[in-house]
């Protein structure tokens, strides 16, 4: 499991995270609604391990192993994956190349998790160079495939993403979690849980990914403080009628 113990995180001199306790099981994908500013992709990136997200006080467990203080490179290879918001465009590395690389040693089939996300053409291309919003997603989620991480966090994966693109992505979003729906509807459950095993965490503004995604848990960080735990799509409405200041005095 993943669980955050008391998490305060400055950036520079600059307070971004106050507080935070969480925990998401195996087999369980949390939603995190907050507006901009509020601290969300400042969350992900410091269970990710990004440095100049100075975490001040507060622990982080992954799989019962204190991470707080491993490496990115150290937390990946214990199984934490991340498909990124704005990611950076990479001159002189193909695609395919950065594919083989997030398999950490496996053997995949490049062409076989290229067709899945319709990337077939890019795989000779340099990693986002020249990309609209819907193919860098959709080459976050081929490289978060080959990796098969056991948490996948999302920093708002519809960002960007045109309606032809956002069914692929969202279905493949619940494939790499274990969300298939078919599959869920045939199975109790208990035994759903039983097969599950796959951690997620997503970050969403527009609440798109709720159409395709079946998450456990909804969350809302406002400035810095995590409140609220309850079914997302209760909280999404409660959002989109009285606003997130509204939605979080409410909850408290």
């Amino acid at each position: 499991m993943l669980r955050i113990e008391d998490l305060q995180v400055q950036i520079g001199e600059k307070e971004v995270l106050k507080h935070i306790d969480l925990e998401i099981n195996p087999g369980e994908t949390h939603i995190l609604f907050g507006p901009n500013g509020s601290g969300k992709t400042s969350l992900l990136m410091t269970i990710m391990g990004y440095p100049q997200y100075r975490v001040v006080a507060g622990k982080i467990y992954f799989k019962d192993v204190d991470i707080t203080n491993l490496p990115v490179n150290e937390r990946a290879r214990l199984g934490i994956g991340m498909s990124y918001q704005r990611p950076p465009t990479i001159h002189g590395l193909k695609t395919r190349q950065m594919v083989q690389i997030c398999a950490t040693g496996e053997k995949v089939d490049v062409e076989d998790l290229a067709r899945k996300v319709n990337f077939s053409d890019f795989l000779e291309r340099d990693i986002n160079v020249g990309f609209s919003g819907g193919e860098i997603k959709r080459s976050e989620l081929l490289q978060l495939m080959a990796q098969n991480p056991e948490l996948l966090l999302f920093d708002e994966p519809e960002s960007g993403v045109d309606l032809e693109n956002i069914s692929l992505i969202g279905n493949m979003i619940s494939r790499l979690l274990q969300r298939d729906v078919e599959h869920d509807g045939a199975k109790s459950l208990k035994q759903q849980k039983l097969e599950r095993v796959k951690m997620g965490l997503i970050i969403t503004h527009t609440g798109f990914i709720l159409d395709y995604v079946s998450a456990d848990k909804g969350q809302v960080l406002f400035d810095g403080v995590l409140s609220c735990k309850i079914n997302p799509t209760e909280i999404f409405r409660c959002i989109k009628k009285m606003g997130y200041e509204e939605c979080v005095r409410c909850a408290t």
